[in-house]
């Protein structure tokens, strides 16, 4: 009689950097040809336990050096303290730990926290990587998911329709050292969407369907440059993270040279020692170089692989692109080719970076600043100030949004000239730039609009513009100035900021000579700052939707 192992079979799902494009890790899926031991396995823990153990030996037995993801239910981790035989079978096979990253699957009604958190404390004390699955389409407690603190969230695509909910799930992976990954990703769309959010990572259709075999290739669109929104300090060393051929660091170098030549995209491997800490980097061409040697590999194939190898180039999950060519532009030229381990908080090997990954990033992201520069004053135009009030609003920080412009620039343009008009915009521009402190971003959005995004601590720098004394072609020009203040809460995005600024902007310009307007959002009425003239309680922005 056939069990139910006999017709189970297993289709692996790539999880995508959509970033690099790269295969970062695999996820193993039951396949059930008949009945539905999913269902039973959701209520028989020890059911479920097996069904992982077998995922991982079918991944085994497939020889791939990726990083693997491994349903569990979350009421299996609650009711066994663990993953049953899992461990062993990880060891059996040559693997590491953290390698393999738990996906806890919903539901989690009924389940005990306190047995669930106890059972991921003692896995991750074991080296096993926690994600939990099924954010934003199963019932995970916000207050859970903080205490899980895992180390990779999966959020339903569905979610994507809700760029706020997105934004702020990002925001929390940051508080919580996490990567976010956004899953059943079908369409072009969808994965600019993913990417606009902040996504490091994606599953789903569009990149490749499951399949019983690994795939070597997915598809990942092109972005858009308008899309990616990368940090002022530069884009983050999460978003290139490639998996790490490990191997510990008592392998001999022949056991280096088979994996090598059996994985020609390997570029090296990483000796860790039993914490999963990186001790040694082998580069492929050095290493084979020596071993191809005359008498090499009679001299070296039995001996230590350690001896090989070069202390290994570090940096942290936290880390920027640009800290990572810090790292290394230290050393000899030799080595600028060697990958670079990431480590985790604890000092665990995540992965590495490629130097070609980071160039290519960087350089795209310098042509991308440059194509949004405005070429009078080489000041960044509304594009780039806008997606950074958006990170802003989304981290929950008080941001100030002002508009200044030239009060009737077009008669400086018809009485003084085009080239006048154009040497008062890069002054002013020059001179709102030297005013901006601390995180403050000054873009130029056209014409004689500047627009300027500060904490509100950053304000009072500005009254120095407009004191200042203007002219063009020996005419006196003035500016006008309007801000709107919005707390955390009180605006979703850009867009309703610059719906609250735009009275003021008009009352502003209602004043005669130099003037400065400032309202907040939620409230009615302004404060006159610079100008003179009535109250009026009806300007302002009193009511906004979420």
């Amino acid at each position: 009689m056939l069990s139910w192992t006999d017709a189970l079979r297993f289709a692996f799902q790539p999880v995508v950097n959509l970033t690099t494009g790269g295969v970062a890790a695999l996820e193993i899926l039951a396949r059930p040809e008949t009945g539905d031991v999913l269902a039973e396995a959701h209520r028989d823990p020890e059911l479920d336990g097996r069904l992982a153990v077998l995922a991982f030996r079918a991944a085994a037995r497939r020889e791939t050096l990726l990083p693997l993801h491994i349903n569990v239910f979350a009421a299996t981790l609650a009711g066994l303290g663990g993953i049953g035989p899992l461990p062993e079978a990880v060891r059996e096979a040559g693997r590491m730990p953290w390698e393999v990253t738990l996906d806890v699957v919903p539901p989690y009604t009924h389940v005990p926290q306190r047995s669930l958190l106890e059972a991921v404390a003692t896995l991750r004390g074991q080296g096993f990587r926690i994600s939990a699955d099924g954010i934003g389409d199963g019932d995970v407690p916000l207050r859970l998911l903080t205490d899980l603190s895992p180390d990779l969230v999966k959020l339903d695509a569905s979610l994507l329709g809700r760029p706020a909910a997105v934004r702020a799930m990002r925001t929390l992976c940051e508080e919580l050292g996490a990567l976010l990954a956004v899953e059943g990703v079908e369409t072009e769309l969808q994965y600019a969407a993913a990417l606009s959010a902040g996504a490091q990572l994606g599953q789903g259709e569009l990149f490749a369907p499951p399949a019983r075999i690994p795939v070597a290739e997915v598809y990942v669109p092109p972005p858009s440059p308008a899309v990616v929104a990368r940090p002022r300090s530069g884009p983050s060393v999460r978003e290139f993270v490639r998996p790490a051929a490990l191997l510990p660091v008592t392998a001999s170098a022949s056991q280096v040279r088979t994996l090598l030549t059996g994985s020609p995209d390997v570029s090296g491997v990483l000796l860790v020692d039993q914490a999963g800490a990186p001790v040694r980097s082998v580069h492929r061409s050095r290493f084979l170089l020596s071993m191809s040697g005359r008498y090499g590999h009679a001299l070296y194939a039995d001996r230590p692989a350690f001896k090989l190898g070069d202390v290994p180039r570090t940096v942290g999950v936290d880390a920027t692109a640009w800290e990572v060519l810090d790292v290394v532009a230290v050393g000899g030229r030799d080595r600028a080719s060697d990958d670079v381990a990431v480590v985790d908080r604890l000092g665990r090997c995540v992965g590495v970076v490629h130097l070609a990954d980071l160039l290519r990033a960087l350089a795209e992201t310098r042509v991308e600043e440059a194509a949004g520069l405005n070429p009078l004053t080489r000041l960044p135009g509304s594009d780039t100030i806008t997606v950074e009030a958006d990170r802003w609003i989304a981290n929950g920080r008080v941001v100030a949004l002002s508009w200044l412009d030239i009060d009737h620039f077009k008669l400086v343009n018809d009485g003084a000239g085009f080239a006048a008009g154009d040497e008062l915009i890069r002054a002013v521009g020059r001179a709102v730039q030297e005013a901006a402190v601390g995180p403050a971003r000054v873009g130029h959005i056209g014409g004689d609009d500047f627009l300027v995004l500060a904490d509100e601590t950053g304000l009072d720098p500005l009254e120095a513009v407009l004191d200042a004394p203007w002219s063009a072609g020996g005419r006196s020009v003035t500016l006008s100035l309007a801000t709107v203040v919005c707390p955390p809460g009180s605006v979703a995005d850009h867009r309703q900021a610059a719906a609250c600024l735009a009275p003021l902007k008009k009352a502003a310009k209602a004043l005669p000579g130099a003037s400065w307007v400032l309202g907040r959002a939620g409230l009615s009425g302004y404060e006159i700052r610079r100008g003179s003239g009535s109250y009026p309680a009806q300007a302002g922005c009193a009511v906004l939707e979420p």
